[in-house]
């Protein structure tokens, strides 16, 4: 199977970006453009200012805001450590999807893993 990091790495539209311990890498209701992969570190998210989860090396998030129509984020993404990210403009996203189609599998595998593991959570 793709590495859906490795595919951001090749496809990515702008250099790698560094974020440390607490920084804000996107906040709830910003419009989004760009989807992450983390290279190192990880990532907490937040909903209401909850943590849901907790991402590390290898994860990708930010994909949602590059498929709705709104472009909308619906969650706050904060740096728990120092965290180096792979960086996919929504045009090279579409682009990676179209020309990678494990990619575009890997990325609703990652949706549908986030997905299980949050309906954990909330127990339904």
């Amino acid at each position: 199977m793709s590495d859906p990091v490795l595919t951001v790495q090749l496809f990515q539209s702008q250099p790698e970006q560094t974020f440390f311990p607490g920084e804000v890498i996107f906040s709830n209701g910003e419009k989004g453009h760009i989807m992450y992969g983390i290279i190192e570190g990880e990532v907490k998210m937040l909903i209401d200012s909850k943590v849901i989860e907790t991402l590390k090396k290898g994860e990708i998030f930010g994909q949602g805001a590059l498929v709705h129509i709104d472009h909308l984020r619906t969650s706050t993404a904060l740096a728990k450590t120092e965290c180096t990210l792979a960086c996919l403009k929504r045009e090279h996203f579409l682009f990676a999807v179209e020309k990678t189609p494990m990619f575009a599998i890997e990325v609703m595998r990652s949706y549908s893993d986030r997905y299980r593991r949050l309906k954990r959570l909330i127990d339904f």
